[in-house]
């Protein structure tokens, strides 16, 4: 039976991707930050270790991935962190270094597969280079430099195997898992502060779920190719659409969702940012440039990847629904 260390299995999509790995006949490892969101989270025979990989040795993280087959790494931070400026080394040091350190070990180590949980901001930065995303916005330009870094490493010395790593550039992710708050409560907390009409932008977002992801993760170890970026999509979300959703679970009306471009919004953006600057901070993105990312449609073609990873397709409106109902029902017990 092949194993697979997951770094970040106890994380909304380490933990599926888990059941997904079981369920296909691979042993796990889960490696992730204490405490655990809930008591028995993993099916029997799931090791989960709680600790900070980034504490290891090397001689330990060896010890660790010796005799594993592939490393699925769910772990690092997201541009919802506002850190000190510069943005760009608080994300480097959070998620380059880190990557490049494993990457390397388990390339030593005689790993065969590594699979990386990136951003299709990276996908886009790509595309869209008036964005400045691979310049002045430190999260996608080190999602960038993330995936390069772990490319490389792959490489091995001659004679030795190389170890094919590859990309997952993940959009909207809709799901659920114990013990944890999907990250969607923040847009439900905005519509709630506009009690007569909800302002969002008008362009669409590539979304997929968890199973789609967890597939996609299996899909990418037993298929994926060095190197390989692949942008997982499975569904065209525009925001009014996702808006609505959350009004009507709110027992509101989803035409109370008002659209507007990018250019009404343009200034007052600009002045977040600004204030943030003022304070020695600085976004991952700059809230003007995500805001004009999210005015356009930042969506890629799902049979392209689909046809590679071999992910299926899903219900993700359904998805997307069940999740902001457990997010209402789950965000008012903890309240109460």
């Amino acid at each position: 039976m092949k194993r697979v260390v997951i770094i970040g299995g106890t994380g909304l999509l380490g933990y599926h991707s888990t059941l997904e790995l079981i369920a296909r006949g691979y042993a796990v490892t889960s490696v992730a930050l204490p405490p655990m969101p809930t008591e028995d989270l993993f099916p029997e025979g799931v090791e989960s270790i709680l600790a900070d990989i980034n504490d290891f040795s090397d001689a330990a993280i060896t010890e660790l991935l010796t005799g594993a087959y592939a490393v699925v790494y769910a772990a690092g931070a997201d541009e919802r962190t506002v850190p000190d400026a510069p943005a760009a080394k608080y994300f480097y040091d959070q998620n380059v270094v880190p990557v490049q350190r494993l990457a390397r070990l388990a390339t030593a180590a005689g790993i065969e597969k590594f699979v990386l949980y990136n951003s299709y901001t990276a996908e886009f930065g790509e595309q869209w280079p008036d964005l400045g995303y691979r310049e002045r916005n430190g999260y996608p330009r080190t999602r960038l430099l993330q995936e390069e870094v772990a490319i490389m490493e792959g490489y091995s010395a001659p004679g030795s195997t190389q170890m094919d790593v590859t990309s997952l550039r993940l959009p909207y992710i809709f799901g659920t898992m114990p013990g944890r708050l999907p990250l969607w409560q923040m847009f439900i907390d905005i519509a709630r502060s506009q009690p007569e009409r909800v302002v969002t932008q008008l362009g669409s977002t590539s979304s997929v779920t968890v199973k789609q992801v967890a597939q996609a993760t299996v899909g990418a170890i037993e298929h994926g190719v060095h190197g390989g970026k692949y942008p997982i999509n499975g569904y065209n979300l525009k925001h009014t659409e996702f808006m609505g959703m959350i009004l009507e679970a709110l027992g509101r009306s989803k035409d109370e969702v008002v659209g507007l471009p990018f250019e009404v919004f343009a200034e007052q953006m600009a002045q977040y940012d600004a204030a943030t600057a003022a304070q020695g901070k600085e976004h991952g993105i700059h809230v003007v440039d995500s805001t004009e990312f999210n005015s356009r449609d930042a969506v890629s073609d799902p049979e392209a990847t689909m046809s590679v990873l071999r992910y299926e397709h899903d219900d993700v409106p359904a998805a997307s629904r069940e999740t902001i109902a457990y997010c209402l029902a789950h965000a008012k017990s903890a309240q109460e």
